[in-house]
């Protein structure tokens, strides 16, 4: 879809694979860039990953003055949770965590899953398994893991919907999807980046045709095709480069 969209209200960003290498932090030039990108519109950055994933990779290395950071829209978990900067600090907005009894089977079938299916790894980077409130996250080879050794574990992510289809049996009533290279995402039902953008949607008093969202995954199974899939415009980028290329174009139109 365009791209060139000078009246768009809000620019939304996946973060894995789209602003960043994966659970790698964001380079100066795309700092720089989101920096500009704050002087103009609302940015939102929507994400699997739990709200300290945000501060390493991109907080930690945004040069912005406190009016700019007042015009960013952090969802980790996939917009289960909502974070501005107000009073000088990041302020959660609101949560949806799953119930604690929940939360405990759903770490008890991906263990079982992994384990029985042969998935299970010894040499791990980082918890397998990790608990973010509203969502609970597999990651094959720990959360910490290169990028390099994530892309060879599983290349054409049948591993992955090995173990996604095997939870998914299990766990009747929640959503069991395909997160990043080696994690699977479980939430409460309905629960993807398209709920996250609506709750974006009614917190910012915007339309979808005021968004534009750019995301590396928009493929029919990947986790930012249910934003493309709901009407919001979207820009297929296959690494940060190509986004921070679409950015400058966006900038300069």
């Amino acid at each position: 879809m365009t791209s060139h969209d000078p009246d768009a209200r809000v620019l939304a960003f996946d973060l894995d694979g789209t602003l960043a290498e994966s659970k790698s932090a964001i380079t100066p030039r795309m700092a720089g860039l989101l920096v500009r990108l704050l002087d103009e519109v609302q940015v939102c950055i929507i994400s699997g990953g739990a709200f300290p994933q945000f501060q390493a990779q991109v907080l930690d290395h945004l040069r912005a003055a406190p009016e700019q950071l007042a015009r960013l829209n952090l969802m980790p978990t996939n917009g289960t949770r909502y974070y501005l900067y107000r009073d000088s600090a990041w302020r959660e907005i609101y949560a949806e965590d799953l119930p604690e009894e929940t939360k405990r089977k759903v770490i008890d079938v991906l263990t079982e899953g992994a384990k029985t299916l042969g998935l299970w790894e010894q040499d791990t980077w980082g918890d397998i398994v990790e608990d973010r409130g509203s969502q609970i996250t597999f990651s094959a080879l720990g959360q910490q893991a290169p990028v390099a050794a994530k892309t060879a574990w599983d290349p054409d992510g049948s591993k992955k919907e090995r173990l996604r289809s095997w939870a998914a049996e299990r766990l009747p009533g929640l959503e069991v999807r395909s997160g990043g290279t080696t994690s699977i995402d479980v939430t409460a039902q309905g629960i993807d980046k398209a709920y996250g953008m609506r709750k974006l949607m009614a917190e910012l008093h915007v339309g979808m045709g005021d968004i534009l969202f750019a995301g590396d995954r928009l493929e029919p199974q990947g986790n930012d095709h249910p934003v493309e899939a709901m009407g919001i415009r979207s820009v297929a980028v296959k690494r940060w480069q190509d986004t921070a290329d679409f950015v400058e174009r966006w900038l300069e139109s």
